[in-house]
């Protein structure tokens, strides 16, 4: 299950995302580049597929071929925050 990436809401979607799909909880799009598993703010056009067109804004509706509904943020988090305590437990001194 996702989350909205305005509200954090779970979202609950099965298959394809409409272009038109909004969050049942704040009524935010849901097809956009936040909400969307290739979406990454440190990568050239913030998208991670190489043949995506580039997005204005990454908070608003957008027609995008490539949209895969993203994992939960907070998913993310905590197997980032797993991952860095694991790589600071190697380096503490004994």
């Amino acid at each position: 299950m996702t989350e909205c990436f305005f509200c954090h809401k779970p979202l609950e979607a099965e298959g394809k995302v409409s272009f038109h799909g909004i969050c049942p909880h704040c009524g935010m799009d849901v097809h956009v580049c936040c909400n969307c598993e290739f979406y990454d703010p440190n990568r050239a056009n913030n998208c991670r597929e190489p043949m995506a067109e580039k997005v204005r804004d990454p908070e608003v509706r957008n027609m995008c071929e490539y949209f895969v509904l993203g994992r939960r943020r907070s998913e993310e988090d905590e197997a980032a925050k797993q991952a860095k305590e694991a790589l600071e437990s190697l380096f503490k001194k004994k």
